[in-house]
């Protein structure tokens, strides 16, 4: 880790859940780093924190292409369930359900760590 780094900030309605959030210090100690989150009544989910992540997918080349121009809109619905959090989901694999086929998505952990290892 940059040793430079002192605080890690959460904020939105990952640090308004009391799990991730004791999780979170449970880390932090570990690296010597300080927890900073608003009051939990101030964090709440919005789009473009959801839009974020979608970018910075879009960024590393994980995204599906496109329908074909042809195919009607209604077609397809691909509906997938929330990333799983913590190490005890890191291997772990959640199904997509969709009309037109399953996918298998590793959980946001995983994919960080594989990421860190890579650098």
């Amino acid at each position: 880790m940059e040793p430079s780094i002192k605080y890690l900030v959460v904020s939105g309605g990952v640090a308004s859940n009391r799990y991730v959030r004791s999780q979170l210090e449970q880390v932090v100690k570990k690296k010597d780093l300080q927890l900073v989150c608003p009051p939990r009544h101030l964090c709440t989910d919005n789009g473009v924190m959801v839009a974020w992540t979608g970018i910075e997918h879009f960024c590393m080349g994980r995204f599906d292409p496109p329908p074909p121009a042809d195919e009607p809109e209604d077609f397809m619905c691909d509906v997938r369930p929330r990333w799983p959090l913590g190490e005890e989901c890191a291997e772990g694999k959640s199904e997509a359900r969709s009309l037109r086929r399953a996918r298998i998505h590793p959980s946001l952990t995983s994919l960080i760590q594989a990421s860190l290892q890579q650098q």
